[in-house]
């Protein structure tokens, strides 16, 4: 296989935020029904999720988050195996084990996702050196957020994948808040992409709502990679418009402030936008609805319908 990313219609980017969104609102209703445990959504960034992995080739490499739903689905993952993976099922990507914060899809590059914040930035450098040194032409794709860019590890990775040259993506997904905080209490200014500069690292801030913006950015990010063998940091600029960890009032939220992201949700913007254009229709709208519909009606049967682990499993791919 090659390591270009596949030419994609906006329509297509489209229906995959589409299905991260239903997929979030369907699982964060189950929780709320008693159907499993809490989880991470990333509702209001699958701009970010579906531009940035959209431009990755099949060959290249992803870690992720705890709002790793988004990542892995647009990459491609079964969405019947994400949620077997969540209620536990043997099924599931992980036979059952790792629940939604700990989801690896190996077939599909997705190396793991981390619930330690930080955690996944401090594995980057590792597997842009593994990449490195077996002369593959990858690109590592690091997803983390603005909490995780005010922790040490940010820096210390950031700083080895730059004296190294690794091939990483570092892609900062700014959602405005970390856990229950809110960024403008623990960083001062909006971006965390001019950071790298201290590093000698190229950076590019886009608007995290704007998927074929993001698209763009992440396409061009890549292609310097390739050429260079050097890292560069992306900042998709969004808003995470759910809780941290659900369920979650969002009590601690400025209404006003919520209310002014909504605005500008990345579905509704390019959905405005393919209508204006007259590539899409309300029927065409619709239609994308019912296969995602039908496709997550399909996923959750699935799930509920797999078995739990055997107990015999409980000691197997574990490290002794």
């Amino acid at each position: 296989m090659g390591t270009t990313p596949a030419e994609i219609r906006p329509e297509a980017l489209l229906e995959e935020m589409i299905l991260i969104r239903r997929f979030e609102e369907r699982t964060s209703a189950t929780l709320t029904s008693g159907g499993f445990m809490g989880t991470c959504t990333c509702v209001g960034q699958e701009a970010s999720a579906v531009g940035v992995v959209s431009a990755l080739g099949p060959n290249d490499l992803i870690l992720t988050n705890h709002r790793s739903a988004g990542h892995l689905l647009a990459r491609g993952a079964d969405p019947g195996r994400i949620l077997a993976e969540v209620m536990g099922r043997s099924t599931g990507y992980c036979k059952g084990k790792s629940g939604t914060l700990h989801v690896s899809v190996k077939e599909l590059g997705v190396i793991l996702t981390s619930t330690i914040v930080g955690g996944e930035l401090s594995l980057a450098p590792g597997v842009g050196l593994s990449v490195s040194m077996k002369g593959e032409d990858a690109v590592v794709a690091c997803f983390f957020g603005d909490g995780a860019a005010c922790e040490g590890v940010f820096h210390e990775s950031m700083n080895l994948a730059a004296v190294w040259n690794l091939p990483v993506l570092f892609v900062c997904e700014n959602n405005q808040w970390q856990a229950f905080v809110h960024r403008k209490e623990t960083m001062l200014g909006d971006h965390i992409a001019p950071r790298a500069a201290g590093y000698g690292v190229e950076w590019e801030v886009v608007d995290g709502n704007d998927v074929e913006a993001v698209r763009d950015a992440a396409a061009r990010a890549v292609a310097r990679i390739r050429e260079t063998g050097k890292p560069f940091l992306l900042e998709t600029f969004t808003y995470r418009q759910r809780g941290h960890f659900e369920p979650d009032d969002q009590s601690y939220v400025d209404p006003s402030e919520l209310a002014s992201w909504k605005a500008r949700d990345p579905i509704a913007l390019l959905t405005a936008a393919l209508v204006e254009r007259g590539t899409l229709t309300a029927e065409g709208v619709a239609a994308i609805e019912a296969r995602v519909s039908e496709r997550l009606d399909a996923a959750f049967a699935f799930a509920s319908s797999s078995p739990y682990p055997d107990v015999a499993e409980l000691t197997t791919d574990v490290y002794a």
